[in-house]
C-alpha cells in the first residue's frame, strides 16, 4: 500500500471558514428575504446593464395590484401603471439614477380596479468588490395616506385662510411668551381702521387702541385667565378717525400633540351694533317702567302648565301693596280680588285662554279696605301642538274712568231735561245716542232713529256738503263749532248752532262724535231784523240827501215834460233829446231807488265769496249820490286783492255804518279815504293782538280827517246802545253791529283817531285764498347785515318776539324793559348800536324822553318809534322827536325787518 500524504490543515480551514461564510449569506439572505417579503414596502432589485427586475417584493402585489410574475415577465411594463401625467418625471428619476447612482421621486400610480396609489420611490446603487455597479436596489413606499393627509391640511388651511380673510370677525394668533402678533386677518383693517402690517411690525401697539378706561381691566384680565383657562371680554377701541367701537373678543389656548400650549388665539367680533341696541333697549324699558308706573299700569306673565306667575315691580302698588312686592300665588292673588268678582274674573281668564285674548275688569280690596278697578288684558301663547303654555298680560288702574263712567252713568238723566239737542254717532253715521231735547227739537223719538243714518234724518240731497268742512275739523282738532241747516221730522228748515266734540275709547282711538245742537232759527231771524231796523236807520241818516238826489233827478224830468206838451213838441229834434233826458234821470232814479231798497232789506242765504273792489265800488256809489258835495271820496285798491268769503248784506252794512261816522264827522266837508290791500299775519302779530290769528287778510280801511275822537270815548265806541249822537237820531248800535259782523266772518278791527285830525277803521277779513305770488313776497324778508339792535319795551312778550325775528334774520339783539334801562345799554355800548327800536307808551320814562335823552348822547342816533295808540298825535310826537321811522304796533315779521332795511339801506 502506498500513499502521499499532504498536511490539509489550511484547506481544512479554509474550507470551514467558506462554509462559515456561505452558512452566514444563507442567514443573511434569509433574513434580508423574510424582511422584504414581510415589509410593506416594495424591495425591488434591477439589472445594472437592463435595468429589469432581478427580485420583486411580495408588496408589489398589494401595493400596484399586479402579480410579480407579470413583472418578471413584462420587465418594462411597470412604467405602463404610472400615471400619464407622472410618466416624464419618473422616466427623468430613473436616467438620474443611471448616472448619479441615487434619485427620490414620487409618483401616482393606476390599479388595474381603476384606484390611484401615491408612490414614493428611493433609487441607489449597490457596488461590487471591485467598485463598480452590482445591481440597482429601489425602495417603493405607498404614501397615500399621507398624501391624502397632506391634501385634507391644504385644503384645511385654504378653507381656514379663505374664512379668515372674509369673516366679519378678527382673528388673531399671538406668541406664547411675548404675546406678540404672529397673525391677523384683514378684518383688523377694517374694525381698528389701522392696516395690518402695522400690527405686524409693531405688535405692542394694538394696547394703545384700546380705550384707556379699559386698558388696565384688559391687561389684568388676559393675565389671570390666560393661564389656565379662555377668555372672553368686552371692550372699546379709538380709531384713528375719532370714532369709537365696542369689541368682543374670545382668546384661548392652541395646544400641541404633547398638550403643551403653543400659541394663543382669538376672534374678536364688532359688537357696537349690539351695545347700542342694548343700551337703546336699556333706555327703552326704563322709558316703559316710567310710562307703565306713570299710568299706573303693570306687566304679568303667567306658565299656564306651572301655574306659576310673575308680575312687574309696579304691580304691587296696583293691589295696595308695596312696590316690588313678589307675585302672589293663585290662591292668595285672588284673595285680593273683591269677593263679588272673584267668579267673573276665574270665567273671564278661562275665556282668554279659549279665545286667545280677551280683556276683564274688576275690583279689588286694599290692605285698607279701599276698593279700587282694574282693567286686565290678557294674551295666550301656545306650543307646536296648540296647547296653551303662557299667557302675558297687563293691568292698569282704571278707578278715576269708573268714578267718571259712575257720575256720567248719574248725571245722563240731566241730559234728557236739557233744551238743546244731545246725540252720539258713530264713524259710519250711525247714531247712537238720542236725548229728549233732541226729541223735542227734530220730532223724531230716540226708538226712532238709534242705529239709523243720521244723513238720512237731517240732511236731505244736495245739503251734506256742509259736513265735510266740520267732519275734517273734529278729526284733526278734536272739536268744532258752527251753524248748521238741518230739517225737522216735519220738513221744517231749522238753524242750528252745533258743537262737535271727538270722543275716544279707553285705548286713546277715535269712536264716535258728541253733538250739542242749539236751536238758534228764532236768534237769526231776530238778528236779521235787528240788522235791518239798523239798516233803516242808517237810511233815515241818508233821507236828507236822497231827497235832494231824487230831487235833481226829477227837476230835468218835469221840465222835460213841461217843454214837450208846449211849443218843443212841433221840433222833433228838441223833442228828442227831451225825451233822452227825461230816461237818462229816469234810469238813474231807478237804479238809485235799488240800490236803496236792496240795502233796506237785505237778503238772506248762504255765505259766497265777495269781490272786495264791487262791495266799495257800491258803497262809494251810494255815498256820492247821498253825500254833502263838499265831501270828498278817493280809494286805494290792489290790483291783486283777494276776495273773502261773507254775506254780500251784512259787510254791505259794516261799510255804509263806518261811512256814514265818516259823514258826521265831516260837518264841514272834508275827504273820505277807502282802501284794500292784502295783509298776511305772522305770528309776531299774532301776539300783540289777541284777536288775530295767523293767515292771509284783506285789510279795509275807512278813514277821514274829521273832527276825530276823544281818547276817552275812544275805548267805548264799540259798546251796544253807546252814542254821542242825539238819542232821537241814533240807537247806538252802528260800532256795535259792525263789530258783531266783522267776527262772526272770523275777522277784528283796529281803530286809532286823533281829535281834529281824523279818524281811520282798519278792517281785518280772512282772504279765501293766498296766491303764490304773495307766498313768495312773504318769504323774501329783508335780512340784515349783523347790525345790533336795541329793543325797548314794557311788553315781556314784544320783547321776545322781536328778539326771535331779528336774531333769525342776522341781527344782533339788546333788549330793554323801560326808558331808564335803555340809556344805561347805549350808554354801555354806544359805538356798537346800529339802532334803537322804542315803544311810545311805559311806565317810569315814556318812548319820547327816553328817544330825547339818547339824541342828546348821540345826535345821529337812528331810531324807530313803535305805538299801540296809533293816533295822530302820537306820530306828531315822533315827528317833533325828529324820528326816522314810525312802526304802529301790532306789526308783523315783515314790516318791522322792512322799517329797518328802509333805516340801514334807503
Amino acid at each position: 500500500m502506498q500513499g502521499v500524504g499532504r498536511d490539509i490543515t489550511e484547506q481544512k480551514a479554509a474550507l470551514h471558514e467558506r462554509q462559515l461564510a456561505e452558512t452566514a449569506l444563507r442567514q443573511s439572505e434569509n433574513k434580508f428575504r423574510s424582511f422584504a417579503e414581510n415589509a410593506q414596502v416594495i424591495i425591488s432589485i434591477a439589472s445594472p446593464d437592463s435595468f429589469h427586475p432581478l427580485y420583486i417584493s411580495p408588496a408589489y402585489e398589494k401595493i400596484w395590484g399586479r402579480s410579480c410574475q407579470s413583472l418578471y415577465d413584462q420587465p418594462d411594463s411597470w412604467l405602463d401603471a404610472i400615471h400619464p401625467d407622472d410618466r416624464d418625471r419618473v422616466t427623468k428619476s430613473v436616467e438620474e439614477l443611471l448616472s448619479t447612482k441615487s434619485c427620490s421621486v414620487e409618483y401616482r400610480i393606476l390599479r388595474p380596479d381603476g384606484s390611484m396609489r401615491w408612490i414614493w420611490n428611493r433609487g441607489f446603487a449597490v457596488y461590487g468588490d471591485q467598485g463598480e455597479v452590482d445591481y440597482y436596489g429601489c425602495i417603493a413606499e405607498d404614501i397615500t395616506e399621507r398624501k391624502l393627509a397632506e391634501e385634507a391640511l391644504r385644503q384645511s388651511e385654504e378653507k381656514f385662510r379663505n374664512y379668515a380673510e372674509n369673516t366679519h370677525a378678527v382673528i388673531w394668533i399671538a406668541n406664547l411668551d411675548s404675546f406678540l402678533t404672529l397673525y391677523v386677518n384683514p378684518a383688523y383693517e377694517k374694525i381698528w381702521g389701522r392696516s395690518c402690517q402695522s400690527l405686524l411690525e409693531h405688535p405692542e401697539s394694538w394696547i394703545d387702541t384700546i380705550h384707556p378706561d379699559d386698558r388696565d381691566r384688559l391687561t389684568i384680565a388676559a393675565k389671570q385667565k390666560f393661564i389656565d383657562e379662555s377668555i372672553s371680554l368686552e371692550y372699546r377701541i379709538l380709531r384713528p378717525d375719532g370714532s369709537m367701537r365696542w369689541i368682543w373678543d374670545r382668546g384661548f389656548a392652541i395646544y400641541d400633540g404633547q398638550g403643551k400650549v403653543q400659541y394663543y388665539g382669538g376672534i374678536a367680533e364688532d359688537i357696537t351694533e349690539r351695545k347700542l341696541a342694548e343700551e337703546s333697549l336699556q333706555e327703552s324699558e326704563a322709558r316703559l317702567s316710567l310710562a307703565t308706573e306713570a299710568a299706573q299700569m303693570g306687566i304679568w306673565d303667567q306658565n299656564l302648565i306651572a301655574n306659576t306667575c310673575i308680575w312687574s315691580a309696579n304691580m304691587g302698588p296696583l293691589y295696595g301693596l308695596p312696590n316690588a312686592t313678589l307675585c302672589p300665588t293663585v290662591e292668595d292673588y285672588f284673595n285680593l280680588i273683591h269677593p263679588e268678582d272673584r267668579e267673573s274674573v276665574v270665567a273671564s281668564r278661562d275665556r282668554m285662554i279659549e279665545e286667545g285674548n280677551g280683556s276683564t275688569e274688576y275690583r279689588v280690596v286694599w290692605p285698607d279696605g279701599s276698593l279700587h278697578w282694574l282693567n286686565c288684558k290678557g294674551q295666550v301663547y301656545y306650543n307646536e301642538i296648540g296647547q296653551p303654555i303662557r299667557m302675558i298680560g297687563t293691568n292698569r288702574d282704571v278707578t278715576e274712568r269708573k268714578l267718571a263712567e259712575q257720575k256720567i252713568f248719574e248725571q245722563a238723566a240731566l241730559l234728557d231735561i236739557a233744551t238743546d239737542a244731545i246725540l252720539v254717532r258713530d264713524f259710519q253715521s250711525q247714531i247712537l245716542f238720542w236725548n229728549k231735547g233732541a226729541e223735542r227739537m227734530y220730532g223724531w223719538l230716540s226708538s226712532e232713529v238709534i242705529g239709523k243714518n243720521l244723513h238720512e234724518i237731517f240732511y236731505p240731497e244736495g245739503t251734506q256738503h256742509q259736513l265735510e268742512e266740520p267732519l275734517k275739523s273734529v278729526i284733526e282738532c278734536g272739536s268744532w263749532q258752527g251753524e248748521l241747516c238741518k230739517f225737522t221730522k216735519s220738513g221744517k228748515k231749522i238753524l242750528v248752532e252745533s258743537r262737535w266734540t271727538l270722543m275716544r275709547n279707553s285705548a286713546g282711538e277715535p269712536k264716535s262724535i258728541l253733538t250739542v245742537d242749539t236751536d238758534i232759527t228764532e236768534k237769526k231771524q231776530l238778528e236779521e231784523q235787528f240788522f235791518r231796523t239798523q239798516r233803516l236807520e242808517s237810511l233815515g241818516t241818508l233821507a236828507s240827501g236822497i231827497a235832494h238826489d231824487l230831487n235833481n233827478i226829477l227837476t230835468p224830468i218835469l221840465a222835460a215834460a213841461q217843454l214837450v206838451q208846449g211849443n218843443f213838441f212841433q221840433n222833433e229834434e228838441r223833442s228828442g233829446q227831451l225825451l233822452a233826458l227825461v230816461e237818462t234821470n229816469a234810469k238813474r232814479g231807478a237804479a238809485l231807488v235799488k240800490q236803496v231798497l236792496s240795502f233796506a232789506r237785505g237778503f238772506k242765504g248762504e255765505q259766497t265769496i265777495i269781490q272786495v273792489e264791487y262791495l266799495i265800488s257800491e258803497i262809494i256809489q251810494i255815498a256820492k249820490e247821498t253825500f254833502p258835495k263838499s265831501i270828498e271820496f278817493s280809494t286805494v285798491i290792489s290790483e291783486d286783492i283777494w276776495a273773502v268769503m261773507g254775506d254780500t248784506t251784512q259787510l254791505h252794512q259794516v261799510l255804509m255804518n263806518l261811512v256814514l261816522n265818516a259823514r258826521d264827522a265831516l260837518p264841514d266837508g272834508g275827504n273820505i279815504k277807502i282802501s284794500a290791500e292784502n295783509k298776511f299775519i305772522d305770528e309776531a302779530y299774532t301776539r300783540m293782538n289777541l284777536d288775530a290769528k295767523v293767515g292771509h287778510y284783506i285789510m279795509i280801511t275807512v278813514a277821514d280827517n274829521g273832527i276825530g275822537i276823544p281818547p276817552e270815548i275812544l275805548d267805548r265806541i264799540f259798546e251796544p246802545f253807546f252814542t254821542t249822537k242825539e238819542v232821537s237820531t241814533n240807537s247806538g248800535l252802528g260800532l256795535s253791529t259792525v263789530l258783531g259782523i266783522i267776527r262772526s266772518h272770523d275777522g277784528f278791527i283796529k281803530v286809532s283817531s286823533n281829535v281834529d285830525r281824523g279818524s281811520k277803521f282798519d278792517l281785518f277779513l280772512p282772504a279765501v285764498e293766498a296766491t303764490q305770488a304773495f307766498k313768495i313776497e312773504d318769504k323774501d324778508l329783508l335780512p340784515g347785515e349783523g347790525e345790533l339792535i336795541l329793543v325797548v319795551d314794557d311788553e315781556a312778550q314784544i320783547r321776545e318776539i322781536a328778539t326771535i325775528i331779528l336774531e333769525n334774520h342776522n341781527y344782533r339783539i339788546l333788549v330793554a324793559s323801560n326808558g331808564i334801562e335803555a340809556i344805561a345799554l347805549y350808554a354801555q355800548h354806544k359805538h356798537q348800536i346800529n339802532a334803537v327800536v322804542m315803544d311810545i307808551m311805559m311806565p317810569e320814562m315814556d318812548g319820547i324822553t327816553a328817544i330825547r335823552t339818547l339824541q342828546r348822547m348821540n345826535k345821529q342816533v337812528q331810531i324807530i318809534a313803535c305805538s299801540g295808540l296809533n293816533s295822530v298825535e302820537v306820530f306828531a310826537q315822533a315827528a317833533d322827536a325828529n324820528v326816522q321811522v314810525v312802526l304802529s304796533k301790532p306789526y308783523t315779521a315783515r314790516e318791522l325787518l322792512k322799517s329797518l332795511h328802509h333805516l340801514f339801506r334807503g
